[in-house]
């Protein structure tokens, strides 16, 4: 009963340590936690977006890596352009911003 209790030891040990490293974030690749978290900022910065009036929301983008939110897609006017980059710095947990969006 002992060499069984030891040989189940041994291997939860080694699920255990399999499945904290599948989950770990790499530079490249978000781990499960961060994929949470930055699934939340995107919802959050489309809302914060959508909630702007002087805004065509429809036409932004948003997408999160790692706490960046990169905004792409077609805007009016530079101003309005400024206008999404400054409402997405307002969102809770976005750690920068960058703006790939074209003025049509």
């Amino acid at each position: 009963m002992n060499q069984i209790s030891k040989y189940l030891s041994a291997v939860f040990l080694a699920v255990t340590l399999a499945s904290a490293v599948g989950c770990a974030s790499t530079p490249k690749q978000e781990g499960t936690g961060e994929y949470v978290d930055d699934t939340a900022i995107t919802t959050k910065v489309k809302a914060a977006v959508f909630n702007e009036p002087s805004l065509k929301s429809a036409e932004i983008n948003v997408e999160t890596f790692k706490g960046v939110v990169q905004l792409s897609g077609f805007v009016s006017s530079q101003s309005a352009a400024n206008k999404a980059t400054e409402v997405a710095r307002g969102v809770a947990g976005v750690k920068s911003v960058k703006n790939d969006m074209r003025v049509k």
